[in-house]
């Protein structure tokens, strides 16, 4: 009977131990794992509602831009610099070529590494001159300026700087290159090159818009004041301005090249109107060269109502 026993005993542990290596080795539920709530997330908005340039649509004028290295930078600064800008042109739609002057990024170095509060700078970024053109605030001149030398396996602190120069802020979450302490671990998020990539996806052409017209006729005889703008990313070559009164030409004015973000105010005087009882005034600029939009090329004047 004891025998029967330790066999029974025996033979229900080894029925346990099979169930057991079954459950462990054999699950019946698959189970999925994913990150944890901003691990490894490199994007740079993460845990952040602002934007991620210094202004709104910071852009320089073309997307291929260029720059210029400085003699002082020692190799290691200068490999780093040019690798910084392979890697973001290879991740987005710009295009980086060196000069030897008049460049769009001065690239310069300095020996001392300099200390701020309870951290080290090791470089400084940003745009330089700026002007606001429409929907666009162009970028004219940036600068880098790299004080250490990157001990990451990718250049690290060249990519901050540049993305600095080209108008980006400093970023709250950790893991992107555009935290303010820098880590070799960091990574460019992918939200920092799709606005690169929407940015200049607009081409580079000027946009004349005739801002503001004003006008009084004495007798026969036209007095206006025409203000123009050049809100585009490139400057304008030569156009026109056209007045028209009821549909007839009645004055030409020639219009020298604007700048971009530039404008002009026309003060005219004593232009003869052959026709009688003017209604309506039209103000037109005539171009011969694209631009971003046409649709702000002309204004017309009715008779003020009393």
């Amino acid at each position: 009977m004891m025998k029967l026993g330790v066999i029974f005993g025996f033979v229900f542990c080894v029925i346990v131990i099979n169930l057991l290596l079954f459950y462990w080795l054999f699950p019946l539920d698959t189970i999925e794992f994913s990150l944890k709530p901003g691990e490894r997330n490199y994007n740079f908005t993460i845990n952040s509602t602002g934007a991620m340039q210094f202004y709104e649509n910071m852009r320089y004028s073309s997307s291929n831009i260029s720059y210029s290295i400085k003699d002082a930078c020692t190799l290691k600064k200068k490999e780093d610099m040019q690798r910084a800008f392979d890697i973001v042109a290879n991740l987005s739609v710009l295009n980086f070529y060196p000069v030897g002057s008049n460049e769009e990024i001065s690239v310069t170095c300095k020996d001392e590494i300099e200390v701020n509060e309870r951290f080290f700078v090791a470089g400084e970024g940003g745009p330089v001159n700026i002007t606001s053109a429409g929907n666009f605030n162009v970028i004219l001149k940036g600068s880098v300026l790299l004080l250490k030398e990157s001990e990451c396996p990718n250049p690290n602190i060249a990519i901050h700087e540049l993305f600095h120069a080209l108008g980006f802020d400093h970023s709250l979450n950790k893991n992107n290159i555009m935290y303010n302490v820098s880590k070799c671990s960091q990574e460019i998020g992918d939200d920092i090159m799709d606005s690169i990539n929407k940015i200049y996806s607009y081409p580079s052409q000027p946009d004349l818009s005739l801002e503001n017209a004003t006008a009084l006729m004495h007798g026969r005889y036209l007095d206006t004041n025409i203000s123009i703008r050049n809100t585009g990313l490139a400057d304008s070559g030569e156009s026109k301005i056209i007045i028209y009164a009821d549909g007839d030409e009645i004055e030409e004015i020639p219009i020298d090249k604007i700048k971009t973000g530039f404008g002009l105010t026309l003060r005219l005087g004593n232009i003869f109107v052959s026709k009688f009882n003017v209604e309506e005034l039209t103000f037109e600029i005539r171009t011969n060269f694209e631009e971003l939009n046409k649709e702000n090329n002309k204004i017309k004047l009715e008779i003020k109502s009393n």
